[in-house]
């Protein structure tokens, strides 16, 4: 009898013991544990920003949710050992792989970007563009941050596919940042993602010091004559000439701009009311989510924890305080060869990133603040769509010479 109750609370103590052992307290103190509580703070933190200040919350908040999974210790949710190396790995995948696993095949495989990008074009309004096609130029020049970025990247050390990455944040393009980085640097995935949506969030600090800094209080008043009507015929034509383009001359680009276009096309045929109103809506939600929170999930201590993150938060800024002077700068040179009844006023150039509306809407707020009956917004919508068109064709450019 004595035996009995011996053996059952030792098998008691060893359970306890194995129960213990198998916490997530408990793995806190091995390994990267700290690290994990660090980036579960991190987490937090965003998730106070998305919240409290807005900032991206679409986004953000999946994000930082995926962050907070992922360095959840023994949850077992996300392995960035079935994708070393920058491929799955799928020999072990069924045997390992958690939830947030088979979510990220999604990001891996391109496939969320390009439906991101479907609803983007069901959801914009290429009318600006087409009345005005100088705007094209201005949403090339805003891309100078990218290339500018990735040169300096690549001399701090980064390798061409991390510098690449890198540079893409100078976009201000969400999706094409992770569709680029989950291609050519996976493992910097976290922190790009982060800063993309971050800077994104404060384009309307980050841009208004540069755009005064470049511009006079004369060339800020400048007023631009009212933009054309645009028929439905051209709406309709715009976007398959501009893929069957872009196709042709830079493949690489075609699933982004492909998606966009198509998502375009949806909205101005007038035939699939239904389908374009799903693609905006529902099927973009969805994607949403699983898209932010599997990048997210790859922002794991040993991936978010080290000086490359802080230099990359450091050269997104550069990135894309780059793109906003290249726009501005464009157009200032553009005004040199035209008559004065018909001068752009450079602080639409400005929103030629990507960050739309979100950046037209800083030159019009800044074109009011020089002169409150100067309106703008149509005229920065050009550059600003254009801005989309230009950083999936950077992307393209890039994975061109480095995919």
């Amino acid at each position: 009898m004595w035996n009995l109750l011996s053996s059952s609370s030792n098998f008691v103590l060893e359970s306890l013991g194995t129960f213990v052992d198998s916490t997530g307290i408990a793995m806190l103190f091995e390994g990267m544990g700290w690290g994990n509580v660090a980036m579960i703070c991190v987490a937090f933190l965003l998730l106070y920003l998305a919240i409290k200040h807005k900032f991206e919350p679409l986004l953000l908040l999946t994000i930082a949710f995926g962050m907070l999974l992922t360095n959840l210790p023994g949850a077992n949710m996300f392995h960035t050992d079935l994708f070393a190396g920058g491929h799955v790995h799928w020999d072990i995948f069924v045997d390992q792989a958690g939830l947030l696993d088979y979510l990220y095949l999604g990001v891996k495989l391109g496939i969320y970007p390009c439906l991101i990008f479907l609803g983007v074009g069901a959801m914009t309004d290429f009318g600006p563009l087409i009345a005005n096609p100088k705007s094209f130029l201005l949403g090339a020049a805003a891309q100078l941050g990218i290339f500018m970025t990735f040169i300096g990247a690549y001399a701090l050390g980064f390798t061409p596919e991390e510098a690449a990455s890198i540079g893409i944040i100078g976009g201000a393009d969400g999706p094409t940042s992770i569709y680029l980085t989950a291609i050519l640097a996976p493992d910097l995935l976290g922190p790009i993602a982060v800063a993309a949506y971050s800077y994104m969030a404060l384009v309307p600090v980050i841009q208004p010091p540069i755009m005064r800094m470049l511009t006079t209080e004369k060339e800020r008043k400048i007023k631009m004559s009212q933009l054309r009507p645009v028929s439905k015929t051209e709406k309709i034509l715009f976007p398959l000439i501009i893929t069957v383009i872009i196709a042709l001359l830079l493949p690489s680009a075609a699933p982004l701009v492909g998606c966009l276009m198509l998502g375009n096309l949806m909205k101005e045929c007038g035939v699939v009311d239904r389908l374009s109103k799903t693609v905006q809506n529902e099927l973009m939600n969805i994607v949403v989510i699983f898209l932010g929170i599997t990048v997210g999930a790859t922002a794991t201590a040993e991936a978010f924890i080290n000086p490359r993150t802080l230099f990359i938060l450091l050269l997104g800024v550069i990135a894309f305080s780059f793109g906003t002077a290249g726009g501005v700068l464009l157009a200032k040179l553009m005004n040199l060869f035209v008559k004065d009844g018909k001068k752009i006023n450079p602080l639409i150039g400005s929103a030629g990133v990507s960050a739309v509306p979100m950046s037209a809407r800083v030159s019009q707020t800044e074109g009011q603040k020089a002169d409150p009956s100067n309106f703008l917004l149509m005229h920065a919508m050009g550059p600003n769509v254009a801005g989309v068109v230009g950083s999936a064709v950077a992307a393209g450019i890039l994975l061109s010479f480095l995919g």
